[in-house]
């Protein structure tokens, strides 16, 4: 070889680092992420030895079970668990999971043609759009929206209608309207309940006006259930599969992020509608060859003798929405106390909200409180003025960053109480 042809600041390598990538239409379509300026800050502040409190993600710090680690340990030994996996999980987890649908929700799954085991809840949604949608499709989606919700439309290529999420009663009114309305009339409806961003829960009545409108107007229906395991107050979360002819128009997705403080491990499932599960096997048969085997095996073990466990959490996910709550009303902020879920749905305060955006609030919290949270606006216009925390931090870290931000906030000269 010549010398030209091998070094990397030769007219060939330049040549070859001026070429203008085209990328595809889905990808130049993404908004920007609004979450990116305040992340960029808050790791900076990090390198630079800030003790920043981080309430913007949903993102557990706590373990699971030390009986689930032990059971992913041995499994990892086992030389046959390394090898590719099944695309929809191993028959035993899925017949496990219809037996949590059984004894938790009253609901019966047959394991092979009702269950699929998925990368997480986000890789099975996304795959099921990607199974059903396509150009000129319609999706009906909650607002304000979880981004997944709608890009993952987006990038199947089909369309989204928003609708405020926050009145049940309007809401379903306006499905209908949109139904009406609209031809082709919409191929999908998006549910997330306890929902996300703001903590709005619903009744099994709820669903049951769902599966007379789908039946009606000839909707699929996909139910994102990524916080069912978390009640407060005595509310248990209602599955969408557990009212009659739910499993008729509809599918749920589940995941053990939450519950079981499994987030990192990528299990959650789909359960329902047979032929929409067999649409989703059908992607996923080309996407992936499943989740690591030892994984599976351990999300057997939580989910058969882990609810002890998973009670103790939302205990203490509990907890800790009360000491957020009570900090917040205390430093004059008018916040609802959530039923479920792991975030508090705050409004902005006065007179910020007559001042900001909830992105500049959210980076003012940040530089000035060393508080980080997620400003409403990254969940759509109907988010605006609202800023989401999560519970993810101890008690006592929670009232910390309340004293922060009490701080931060307190006119120029005021003394603390």
């Amino acid at each position: 070889m010549t010398e030209h042809s091998t070094n990397p600041g030769s007219e060939e390598h330049e040549s070859i680092e001026r070429y203008d990538l085209e990328v595809a239409p889905r990808v130049r379509s993404l908004p920007p992420y609004l979450f990116g300026k305040i992340n960029e800050l808050k790791y900076r502040m990090r390198r630079e030895g800030i003790d920043v409190i981080d309430l913007g993600m949903g993102n557990p710090t706590d373990p699971p079970g030390e009986p689930i680690i032990e059971k992913l340990c041995d499994a990892a030994r086992d030389a046959r668990n390394h090898r590719y996996s099944v695309a929809t999980g191993i028959y035993n987890l899925r017949k496990e999971v219809a037996a949590r649908y059984e004894s938790r929700f009253g609901v019966s799954l047959d394991p092979d043609q009702e269950v699929v085991a998925t990368i997480g809840s986000k890789e099975g949604f996304s795959h099921m759009c990607l199974a059903l949608l396509g150009p000129g499709d319609t999706a009906l989606v909650p607002a304000p929206s979880f981004p997944i919700h709608i890009h993952a439309i987006a990038l199947a290529s089909a369309n989204v209608i928003s609708l405020d999420v926050r009145d049940g009663q309007a809401f379903l009114a306006n499905i209908a309207r949109t139904c009406e309305s609209l031809y082709p009339r919409p191929k999908i409806l998006v549910l997330n309940y306890p929902h996300n961003p703001t903590a709005t829960v619903v009744e099994p009545a709820f669903f049951e006006e769902i599966v007379g409108l789908a039946k009606k107007y000839r909707f699929f229906v996909i139910h994102d259930f990524a916080y069912g395991d978390i009640g407060f107050d005595g509310y248990q979360p209602p599955s969408f599969l557990s009212v009659k002819g739910a499993k008729g128009v509809g599918c749920e997705f589940t995941t053990m992020s939450k519950g079981y403080n499994m987030a990192g491990w990528r299990v959650g499932f789909a359960a329902g509608n047979r032929e929409m599960l067999a649409a989703l096997k059908a992607i996923k048969g080309y996407y992936d060859y499943g989740i690591f085997q030892a994984v599976q095996i351990a999300a057997i073990v939580a989910l058969r003798h882990g609810e002890e466990v998973r009670l103790a959490q939302v205990a203490e996910y509990e907890s800790r929405r009360d000491a957020m709550v009570r900090g917040l009303r205390r430093i004059g902020w008018e916040v609802e106390s959530p039923r479920a879920g792991m975030f508090v749905w705050a409004p902005m305060p006065e007179p910020w909200q007559s001042r900001m955006g909830s992105i500049d609030f959210a980076m003012k919290l940040l530089e000035e409180a060393h508080v980080a949270v997620s400003p409403g606006r990254g969940f759509g216009e109907t988010g605006e003025g609202h800023l989401r925390l999560a519970l993810v931090e101890n008690a006592q870290r929670l009232q910390q960053a309340v004293r922060q931000i009490g701080r931060s906030l307190r006119p120029a000269g005021a003394v603390s109480s």
